[in-house]
């Protein structure tokens, strides 16, 4: 059968090694396969001439290279046992569309993975289930119960999207490239093969450490690749054969509207961009992490064996997909390398891929050296709109101009119209810029059923998110004063107290209105509530962080990790969780972390942030010297003009909300099935549906009436704001510290006076 494309020249950075236990693996899995019924010919799944071929002890041998004979052994069984569900599941519910009989045969997989065993599991009844009690029982007993939680978590997410796959099939509906990503996390397994690297290298990841953003973005990355790849080499098995819609190929022939090669190129542009998000990870976030967190020497070697151990997986993956029967791979022998130039030959043949490393494709595709070229302050002028597909209506709040007012004088008492103490003559903001932002029409939009109370309340939080938002970038955005930024966002967390407590005297503007509103906004939340809320907040801050670590490497982000962090520099969470205050007596908070509500929130999220990068882009790009706007991020990647770029964003927004309506039509209804709420819950999450729509819709209209990104705005005279200036390079880091010190702030971790939060009427 002739192939749909040629397979694109991949970016190779880690050698691939052969385990030396490869054949003892090959004998083992093939009797351990037989005994657990998975190549009975009444199932019609397997055969031994079928488990043969598709060689899951090669596999494994290259992707764990370093592992003993009986670890090598035990990986490989998790694999067949896997790729086994992975048929089984497609014989009998993908190709019938039985979702219900899907639904049933996954619940029961549960019972088989305890995390404290206390008695053996139920009788299997299919060998999916004999070969899961089987690994359970040979893998936990190393493992810490850390681990153990993690890796249920990501087996159980790993078989129950399956049922996702299952219901776009039976609509026949193909997913949007950002919710395939999302989706492709879990379905595609890759977070649990990452579980498996920590028991296979023997190294667990520090727990402390585990649940931190680089940790998570190297488990992502690492995931988004091998996912990608396997798009790649499975697309004609998958697509052509099987009618599978879950495809990273077909997705972006679909949205992007490109034929397959340039689709199947685009996607392996994306793996060796998340390649290099998985370097820059590795090389640039590990070491502070390892130092604010403390770790020893043995937790920082086991994190190293963790991330080395993926690096193998990551190779090893691509050798084994060019050599496996069940993928497509025509012309694996004569794939192209620094050896097979003529004239200087090299070796060849099983087991010498080490000596195969191909870098080129990595300098020059996205993610490489032309993300980091990207010359600031282009005059690129207003930016055309384009027309926006926004189904629901925009309401206004009638007590908007009353919100105005108090905003107005809540923002002068907290004197952010005032110089930055320890910065002469440095102001953020001014009367006139407040005027033209109006953040009032804002919150007036996004909860237009608010009483004047919290309306007032909303547009203070809007008016503080934003001028702190302003405030990073002109303090420390200049000077890349990484260590000022760390200690003024270390310092927040102090101005929301859970207990309500104590704080610091407030240094500037930004700590004095956090304080302000932490005390009229938690006062009334039940404590479980108070720590979300203030989660929310400090993701946010933090995430500015993120935005000066890639300033100061002049890095344009990768475009997976820009979405993603994206909605916590926009404040989504933020803005999100105030609509949720009154939804926790009603409302088991786990509802708000299933993948349904996940989807929502996601789905509204990015249509929020998405408008303000097409609103913004002059704003950032040409005034500001930004990196992080959506527009360019896509240039970036696809190597495009501006039109084409604010055109594909549009189109993502367009199918971010479509997603959102698809999943209150048809998921939403089945959430409720599922975790049996009764009618007042349902009644609320309806509502809150209702709330993210006015909120998606409000964002809108603020964006197309405040002058904020108005081009007569930008060039505005009297503004005073202006980059803080001062020594930069290698030493000079202390007199940035110095600078903030000099504006009443402790130095890190410096003992501070306390004063009593002040008290205000809450929402």
């Amino acid at each position: 059968m002739q192939q749909p494309f040629e397979l694109p020249d991949f970016y190779l950075p880690y050698p691939a090694r052969l385990n030396p236990h490869l054949e003892t693996a090959r004998e083992h899995t093939r009797g351990w396969a037989h005994d657990m019924g998975m190549l009975d010919p009444d199932l019609g799944v397997w055969d031994e001439r079928k488990l043969e071929a598709m060689d899951y002890g090669l596999m494994c041998a290259y992707t764990h290279p370093d592992a003993d004979a009986p670890e090598l052994d035990l990986i490989t069984d998790w694999y067949v046992w896997v790729f086994f569900f992975d048929d089984h599941f497609l014989e009998i519910f993908k190709r019938s569309g039985d979702l219900a009989g899907g639904r049933k045969y996954l619940d029961r997989l549960a019972a088989f993975m305890p995390v404290h065993p206390t008695g053996p599991p139920p009788a299997p009844e299919n060998p999916v289930e004999r070969g899961l009690a089987d690994l359970w029982a040979r893998t936990i007993p190393a493992m810490s119960e850390a681990w153990r939680i993690r890796f249920v978590e990501s087996t159980t997410n790993l078989l129950n999207e399956s049922l996702w796959e299952l219901a776009n099939i039976n609509e026949g509906r193909i997913s949007n490239p950002i919710e395939y990503i999302e989706m492709r996390r879990k379905v595609g397994g890759a977070p649990w093969s990452a579980n498996l690297v920590e028991h296979a290298v023997g190294a667990e990841v520090p727990a402390r450490i585990a649940g931190t953003r680089p940790m998570r973005v190297l488990s992502d990355t690492f995931s988004d690749a091998v996912h990608l790849r396997n798009d790649l080499f499975s697309y004609q098995r998958e697509v052509e054969e099987e009618g599978e819609l879950s495809n990273g190929v077909l997705v972006f022939e679909r949205f992007l509207g490109y034929d397959t090669q340039r689709a199947a190129d685009a996607v392996n542009d994306l793996i060796t961009s998340r390649l290099h998000q998985f370097e820059n990870t590795a090389l640039t976030e590990l070491p502070p992490l390892f130092e604010e967190h403390g770790l020893d020497l043995k937790a920082r070697l086991d994190a190293f064996a963790y991330v080395k151990g993926l690096q193998d997986w990551q190779s090893g993956g691509h050798e084994w997909h060019m050599r496996s029967s069940r993928y497509m791979n025509g012309g694996a022998e004569t794939a192209p390398s620094p050896w097979n130039v003529p004239g200087l030959g090299g070796p060849t043949g099983l087991g010498t891929s080490a000596a195969r490393v191909r870098l080129a494709p990595g300098v020059t595709g996205p993610g490489g050296v032309r993300s980091f070229t990207h010359v600031p302050y282009e005059q690129v002028g207003p930016v055309p709109l384009p027309e926006f597909h926004m189904p629901f209506p925009a309401r206004m709040n009638p007590r908007v101009d009353t919100a105005r007012r108090n905003t107005a004088k809540w923002v002068r008492e907290m004197g952010m119209f005032e110089p930055l103490p320890g910065f002469p003559g440095l102001v953020i903001w001014n009367e006139h810029k407040l005027d033209s932002y109006d953040f009032a029409v804002c919150a007036g939009a996004l909860d237009p059923d608010a009483p004047g109370p919290q309306l007032d309340l909303s547009t203070c939080w809007l008016a503080w998110g934003t001028y702190a938002d302003d405030y990073f970038p002109v303090v420390f955005g200049p000077r890349r004063d990484m260590i000022g930024a760390k200690a003024q966002n270390g310092r927040l967390s102090a101005f929301m107290p859970l207990d309500l407590g104590a704080t610091p005297p407030p240094a500037n503007p930004l700590e004095r209105g956090l304080a302000d509103l932490w005390s009229r906004t938690a006062s009334s939340m039940p404590m479980a509530a108070r720590g979300r809320f203030r989660q929310a907040v400090e993701d946010m801050t933090e995430s500015w962080l993120w935005e000066l670590a890639n300033h100061i490497q002049n890095r344009i982000p990768d475009p997976i990790d820009y979405i993603e962090m994206r909605r916590k520099t926009f404040g989504s969470d933020l803005t999100m969780s105030l609509s949720r205050l009154a939804h926790d007596e009603t409302v088991p908070p786990e509802i708000y972390r299933t993948s349904t509500m996940r989807g929502l929130d996601n789905s509204a999220a990015d249509y929020a942030c998405l408008t303000n990068d097409i609103f913004s882009y002059q704003k950032e790009i040409q005034f500001e010297g930004e990196l992080h706007n959506c527009v360019l991020v896509v240039q970036n990647f696809l190597n495009c003009d501006l039109r084409q770029a604010v055109d594909i964003v549009n189109d993502l927004m367009t199918s971010r909300i479509r997603q959102f309506q698809h999943i209150v039509d048809t998921e939403l209804p089945v959430l409720f099935t599922n975790f049996d709420l009764d009618e007042s819950a349902q009644e609320v999450l309806n509502g809150y549906v209702g709330e993210l729509q006015d909120w998606m819709a409000g964002i809108l209209l603020w964006h197309r009436e405040s002058r904020r990104y108005d081009e007569s705005e930008l060039s505005y005279p009297p503004t005073t704001a202006r980059p803080v200036n001062g020594p930069t390079g290698l030493g000079t880091a202390a007199a940035h510290l110095g600078s903030f010190l000099r504006a009443g702030a402790p130095a890190p971790g410096a003992e501070a006076p306390v004063t009593r939060g002040a008290t205000a009427p809450a929402i």
